[in-house]
């Protein structure tokens, strides 16, 4: 039977305690805090890795962590760039740092498997180095960790499903159809629906340059239209998701 919560955040640490003697998978999501347009709260690329791993969490009889809210800094050609007024970076020995310091105290507490959740396209990275540097730190300890970011589930039927008109790729699904239906699905109270954006794509160059150029970006913050969201896309997703994540964290972690 699952537990009332999977929350650790909302456990006591002797119910904490108690969990970790099953050798429970441990969730750490990971995401930003940056502009999702005029419609989406700027908390998405963290709420989302939160809703779908406590969703995961659930089938797995798993507890997840706090999320880890700051991430490597909103680029402009795949999140709008710091141009926009609460987009907070962090520098990217800083997020590894953090992420290797978190789970190095998981490890501590005796956490054995652990399965990041990643939300913010520009993180990957990071989290991998941050990672690879606390498996060297805890050395042969039985420590497991597997890292993902939620849209490489997504199969070519479901994309099909979600973007007939083609799949415009992750880098301009910012703030747009892909975000927006999740968030449609799992947080519907925090979408600004009479404000969904139905912009043209971002047309910028195949490269980055330094200072960031605002003019590249739709002024909306959404690299592409969203006005094809819908919750129901959402809802398809989001099975994909707890049926395939919750498969692959058995057969990395638990089987």
């Amino acid at each position: 039977m699952n537990p009332a919560t999977v929350m650790m955040a909302e456990m006591t640490w002797p119910e904490f305690a108690e969990r970790l003697r099953e050798d429970t998978v441990v969730f750490l999501p990971t995401g930003m805090t940056e502009q999702h347009g005029p419609h989406l709260p700027m908390g998405v690329d963290h709420l989302l890795p939160t809703a779908i791993a406590e969703m995961v969490a659930r089938e797995v009889d798993g507890i997840v962590a706090p999320a880890v809210n700051y991430g490597y800094k909103s680029m402009p050609r795949s999140g709008g760039g710091p141009s926009f007024p609460g987009s907070t970076g962090l520098d990217g020995a800083t997020l590894s740092a953090v992420i290797r310091d978190v789970i190095r105290e998981l490890a501590r507490h005796g956490v054995r498997r652990v399965c990041v959740i990643d939300g913010h396209f520009e993180n990957l990275w990071f989290l991998n180095e941050g990672i690879d540097l606390v498996m060297r730190e805890v050395g042969d300890s039985g420590l497991r960790v597997m890292c993902l970011q939620h849209w490489e589930f997504l199969d070519r039927e479901t994309l099909d499903q979600v973007f007939p008109d083609g799949y415009p790729g992750i880098e301009l699904e910012h703030a747009a159809v892909l975000e927006t239906s999740l968030m449609l699905h799992f947080y519907p109270q925090l979408v600004r629906s009479d404000r969904i954006p139905d912009n043209e794509p971002m047309d910028a160059p195949p490269y980055d340059v330094w200072p960031a150029r605002p003019e590249w970006v739709p002024k909306t913050g959404s690299l592409t239209s969203a006005a094809a969201a819908s919750a129901e896309k959402g809802a398809l997703m989001a099975e994909q998701y707890r049926r395939d994540m919750a498969a692959a964290v058995r057969h990395e972690l638990i089987e």
